[in-house]
Order: structure tokens, then sequence, then C-alpha cells
């Protein structure tokens, strides 16, 4: 993202919506670095830029995941608060990964792993993954991967 690390630009971004008096985006940041600090005080460790991105990723499949499920029960207005969560998640995530590049990086994948069938998709998830964090839903990705060995 930037020279200064995600944790710092996390704790810059915090501080310049406060001073905009955004409460809505205060309140997603803070849910954010309350989710980096218990994983950082659960496993005694300092967060570099690859965990924080794994750790934003999981949020984002979790409010997706709640989005789906607000939506399918009639509650829009949780939906929306969700999906605005969401978005304040995403502008911390690398951009995302095009059709194409993530059609490139499974065929690669698949060459260097000579998967051969579906019996070859753990070794091939395995591949693509650490590639795709923070860039592409997992989900989506396994599909395409198996539409692709299939």
């Amino acid at each position: 993202m930037s020279e200064l690390g995600l944790v710092q630009t996390l704790k810059d971004a915090v501080k310049t919506s406060m001073r905009a008096k955004d409460k809505a985006r205060t309140q997603a940041l803070r849910l954010i670095q309350a989710e980096l600090k218990r994983v950082e005080v659960d496993e005694r460790i300092e967060l570099d830029d690859t965990r924080v991105i794994s750790i934003l990723d999981k949020m984002l499949k979790q409010r997706r995941d709640s989005i789906k499920q607000f939506e399918d029960a009639g509650r829009n207005e949780l939906a929306e608060g969700e999906l605005f969560e969401v978005k304040v998640i995403q502008d911390f995530l690398p951009e995302a990964l095009s059709e194409e590049e993530l059609s490139a990086i499974v065929v690669k994948a698949i060459a260097d792993s000579d998967a051969s069938g579906m019996k070859d998709m753990g070794k091939v998830m395995a591949l693509v993954k650490p590639q795709i964090q923070g860039r592409a839903e997992v989900g989506k990705v396994s599909q395409l991967v198996k539409s692709t060995l299939a």
C-alpha cells in the first residue's frame, strides 16, 4: 500500500476520519483496529502487512456473508451498514485482480503443479492462495480452478 505499512496507514486513517467528524467511517476503522489488536494479543506477535491483508480478507468474507444473510432476512438497513464496512475494508486491500489476471494465475499454478484432475485441486489452490490474498474471493477462485481442471 504505502511505505508506512498498513497498521500505520490505518492509524492515520482513523485520525483523519475523526478530524473530519465522519462517525461511520471512524467506527468501521476502529472495528478493523480492534480485530488487528485482538490477533496481536492472542498470538503475541507484531503484525506485518501480509498478515494484516489476510485478516482484512477474512473480515471482508465475514461482512459479505452477513450482507447475504441480512438481505435474505429482509434487513436491508443492516445490510447497508455491512456494505459500508466492506467498502472501508477494501480501501486497505491491494487492487482486485481482473478475470484475465486470475485465469493466468490459475493456469500457471496448474502447469507448475502438474495437476491432471480434481484430485490435484489442493496442490493448485496451495499455489494460488498466496498470490490472490486480499485481491480475489477464494470461493470464486476455487470455482475457476474446478472448471479449469474439469
